[in-house]
Formats: structure tokens, sequence, C-alpha cells
């Protein structure tokens, strides 16, 4: 059995490219993760503003221990998306694909391969571990029955397996900007205007109800996905890695609730007390796990 290791995704978000890479250099200095994602995964349009920093963030983990994964863009429409992608795909580390089109230029060559892809049965295991990949994290809809049946899959073919454990689950991608529509601008001449929302923007029903979240051309759950209770399930099932989405809360702390879960120095209700006290502006939900509506929550909620 492979031993286990905390994650830390790319941020998905678009925060001031200062506040990001001080994020990363915290996360660098105090967080007990093994593997971060760096990376614009979302919008095109962003990548400039981050692209001074990347190097000296990803030279700040890499001498803090850290194995530093570069990911892609999870949708391809414009030239400047495939630029993108290619411009990823050519760096000597590690890189996580996020599309398809990345798989071609990383065809025999070890890589990851991310939640934006449809990885949802044990001949996509096989096909992208043939091309490959050797580590898998899964599309963050999964319900526990399925990861068993393709954690088996890939413990066969020497593959780990990576599960979101806690953060806004990507559900969606667009072609156009609702976060630019929303303030009546276009995609074009958006302004960087998702940089107002630096946790997505809430989206209500017409009865006022909070549901979800959007982030530019993307729409995530309302809720944060929390699973420190369902770790040592996971753990059972053979699931090497547990990826903490990225947020404005204090990430450093949730990053040691989870490691301390992990380790067993914390207990599973020890672990979601302290999760519980982080602020957080929406509810936790596990609900995708539990094969029920993904929104719904088996514990008590954060509000």
């Amino acid at each position: 059995m492979r031993a286990v290791e905390l994650t830390l995704g790319p941020v998905l978000f678009n925060w001031a490219p200062e506040t990001w890479r001080d994020f990363y250099f915290r996360i660098a200095d105090e967080a007990p993760v093994g593997t971060v994602y760096l990376g614009e995964v979302i919008c095109s349009k962003r990548a400039p503003l981050f692209e001074p920093h990347l190097e000296p963030v990803a030279e700040r983990l890499a001498a803090a221990g850290k194995t530093v994964v570069f990911s892609s863009l999870a949708e391809v429409m414009l030239k400047l998306d495939r630029k993108l992608i290619e411009s990823a795909c050519a760096t000597d580390g590690l890189v996580e694909a996020n599309d398809a089109s990345a798989l071609r230029a990383l065809r025999g060559r070890p890589h990851h391969v991310g939640p934006f892809m449809n990885v949802y049965n044990e001949e996509t295991v096989r096909f992208l571990v043939e091309r490959g990949a050797r580590n898998i994290c899964l599309p963050p809809e999964m319900p526990a029955s399925a990861i068993g049946a393709l954690s088996t899959a890939a413990a066969e073919l020497d593959v780990s397996l990576e599960v979101q454990v806690f953060g806004r689950l990507p559900l969606a991608l667009s072609a156009r900007c609702y976060h630019a529509r929303a303030h009546g601008r276009t995609k074009d001449s958006c302004l960087f205007i998702c940089e107002e929302d630096p946790d997505g923007m809430e989206l209500r029903t017409l009865d006022g109800r909070a549901f979800l979240a959007i982030n530019g051309v993307q729409t995530l759950s309302y809720d944060y996905l929390n699973l420190i209770q369902a770790l040592p399930e996971l753990s059972a099932m053979g699931v090497a890695r547990f990826r903490l989405s990225p947020h404005t809360c204090d990430m450093v702390e949730v990053a040691k609730i989870f490691c301390d879960a992990l380790a067993g120095t914390s207990s599973a209700g020890e672990a979601a007390s302290r999760l519980d006290a982080i602020p957080l502006p929406a509810p936790f939900s596990d609900g995708f796990y539990r094969g029920q509506p993904g929104y719904t929550w088996s514990g008590q909620s954060v509000q």
C-alpha cells in the first residue's frame, strides 16, 4: 500500500498576484503538504498576472521539500489557451493534465491527471496509465463505491489515486464568462472583475437561496466539501493522496488539521471540531461521496 500524502491543488480564483505569491510562500514554510500544484487552470487571461511569481514560488516550495506539479488549463477555446497548455507541458517538471489536449504532449512521459478530466471507469484509468499517467485525481462527484472500484484498478496498474477532501467543488466550465456577464461586461472586456470574489461569486435562486458559486467561466458548489471523517475509509480503499483546494481561509491550519487526522494524532471527531472552528462563508457538504445530492451534509453544519 502506498504511503498517504496530503496535497494542495492549484488556486482556482483570481487573487492579486502578490497575494497569490505570499500564499504559496507561507504554504512552503508552514503547511504539512507533500505536493503542491501550481498554474492557471480556469482562464488563460489571468496567467500573465502570475507569471513573474511562478518561478520564485516553485523554487521556494521545492526548497521546502514539496513536490511541485504544474497544472494545465482545464478548457481550451482560443489560440492563447493552446499556447498556455503547450507552455505548461514544455516544463521539465511534473505536469498535471486537466484537458485532453495536454495528453498528446505528455504521452509517454510521467505525468498527473487532474480532476477536470472525466475518469469514471477502470478502462479510462488503464488508457491513461498506458500513456504515462502516474497519478489520477478523480472528479469530485465520485461516490465512495466508484472510488473503491477505481482504487482496485489503480492498485493493479501501480498508479496512485488522489481525491479532493476539502474546498468548493468544481462542477462545470463554460465558453462564456458568467462573472463578466453578471456585471454587464463581455468576456473579452471583463477587466478581471472576478478578482472581486476571491472565493467565488455567490449565486442565488429566485427565492434567495444560495446554491452555487461562480469563478469566471467556472461553476462551483456553494458549499465546501469536507471529507475529513471519511479519511480512514478512503485510506483503506487505497487512496494515496488527499487534495485540499485553496481558499482565503487559513489553509495552513486546514492542512494541519487534515495532516493530524491522517497521522492518527487527532481523532476524526477532534479533527472535525477543529475544522468547524474555521470561519467559512458557506456550509460543509459530503453528499456526492455518500451517493446523495452533492450539497447535503451528514455532519453538523458550520452555520
